[in-house]
């Protein structure tokens, strides 16, 4: 059973457990009932016996104290007149001896107890014997004259009881297993009713490739939190998928132009090439817009990458210094800007996260303000912390983010109408988005008091501030 239950449906294992449940239950009820029955039904023909015994002792012979007994058992049993039948009684002189015996039996054995009482080493005992195919329970007591008396019955009607209702209980188990085996099912079959929908809705998504299946769901409890559970996982598959393929569409657009300036440069370059007829000039110029070409087309493609993988990165997730992180990514943003100073004040703060894709947003910000601050302008950096929270603010002396364009900013490929003869793909803030995303953050933009843009990163701190 241990090596195929496994094997058996979820419906059947089921079945199987409530069917064995109910059994042991079953039997355990059923063998402590027995169990009961029988001491108590011993228990009140050893009384009657010792009575008997008692009374037995007091008489002249043996076949006098037969007939006592069974004219007491008459009358206290008018109803079951063979109730008497099996008794023996018999006499037993000081040494254990039998003197005479009166009953079914005519010799009766004699044990070891019933010696100690015809001794007077004890006033009472009991025995069991067994005569031929029948069993006999004894009980012994001693008589006024010395020696002991024995009487014993047959008790094959407490034993034919016994069979009886063992027969029955038997019975009434085994029925009680069937209605559970049938009422296991139907409990199963209507539990798993919800799973058998499931399988379904999983089976349709599978063949179709529609995630916009949606389950209905009925009730509380575990097998409804499923139902949920799988249709919060269709939604977000059907997200992730209508995501992906817009970057894709988006993606396609925005290579179509590059790639056909590139195409229609080198074909330039090959053309002259053959004739021999392009400037020097021109021919440098070309060569540097070809550089510049595929520069870009370099950057797009790997941000591209970078938003399609931001959330399977690899990199572990460890406790970052972000004051320092934030240093770092100046330094590097510097050389980029020559003409761009930059005004940095930092405390210290530290959060949870991947150093690598914090350190990329921050120069993301850093420079798209950079680019958008005029020769000789300043970006000012101030990270500040609070209790529980980190606050990046960056913020240029450029010309702002027209209203129309605020609520756009951090859409991929978006570009501001001033923006699009300037060099970038579209994609720096929406990458900035994503990070603070996964590291449970939020990035606003908006403008600042004396002009020029305002970025302001906020992310969850993971420990106290150093030197609090």
């Amino acid at each position: 059973m241990k090596g195929r239950l496994p094997d058996l449906t979820l419906r059947a294992r089921l079945t199987v457990l409530v069917v064995a449940a109910v059994a042991v239950a079953v039997v355990a009820v059923s063998l402590t009932s027995w169990l009961v029955t029988q001491a108590s039904l011993y228990r009140q023909f050893d009384a009657q016996l010792q009575a008997y015994a008692q009374v037995a002792a007091k008489s002249a012979s043996p076949a006098d104290a037969l007939a006592t007994l069974r004219s007491a058992d008459r009358d206290g049993r008018s109803t079951d007149p063979d109730h008497g039948i099996g008794l023996t009684v018999q006499f037993l002189d000081a040494a254990g001896v039998p003197t005479g015996a009166a009953g079914e039996v005519s010799a009766f054995p004699v044990g070891a107890q019933a010696r100690q009482v015809a001794a007077g080493g004890i006033s009472v005992g009991s025995e069991v014997d067994k005569i031929g195919s029948d069993r006999y329970r004894v009980w012994i007591a001693a008589r006024p004259d010395g020696g002991a008396v024995q009487v014993a019955r047959d008790s094959e009607g407490v034993e034919h009881t016994l069979a009886d209702l063992g027969l029955w209980e038997l019975l009434v188990g085994f029925a009680g297993v069937l209605v559970a085996a049938l009422i296991g099912r139907a409990v199963a079959k209507t539990a798993l009713r919800p799973v058998d929908t499931l399988t379904t809705a999983a089976g349709e998504v599978a063949r179709t490739q529609a995630l916009a299946a949606e389950i209905t769901v009925k009730g509380r409890g575990e097998l409804a939190n499923l139902a949920e559970s799988f249709n919060e996982m269709l939604a977000a598959l059907a997200t992730s998928r209508d995501e992906q393929r817009r970057l894709v569409e988006d993606a396609g657009h925005e290579l179509r132009t590059p790639l056909a300036s590139l195409r229609n440069n080198i074909e330039l370059l090959i053309h002259a090439q053959t004739r021999s007829g392009l400037p020097s000039d021109d021919h440098a110029r070309l060569l540097a817009d070809l550089d510049t070409q595929s520069a870009e087309l370099t950057d797009l493609v790997g941000e591209l990458v970078e938003l399609a993988t931001g959330d399977r990165s690899p990199e572990d997730v460890e406790h970052v210094e972000l004051d320092d992180l934030v240093r770092t990514a100046v330094d590097r943003a510097r050389p980029h800007a020559p003409g761009v100073g930059f005004d940095l004040s930092a405390e210290a703060s530290v959060v949870r996260g991947r150093p690598a894709a914090l350190e990329r947003a921050v120069l993301n910000i850093l420079g798209n303000a950079a680019k958008w601050s005029p020769a000789g302008g300043t970006v000012t950096v101030t990270l500040t912390a609070e209790p529980g929270e980190a606050h990046l603010v960056v913020t240029d002396e450029g010309p702002g983010i027209p209203d129309t364009d605020l609520p756009h900013v951090f859409e991929r490929f978006y570009r501001a109408a001033s923006a699009r003869s300037l060099p970038g793909s579209g994609l720096g803030l929406a990458i900035v988005q994503q990070v603070v995303a996964q590291h449970h953050g939020r990035v606003t933009a908006s403008n600042g008091e004396c002009g020029g843009a305002r970025f302001e990163l906020t992310l969850p701190c993971a420990a106290p501030v150093r030197g609090s």
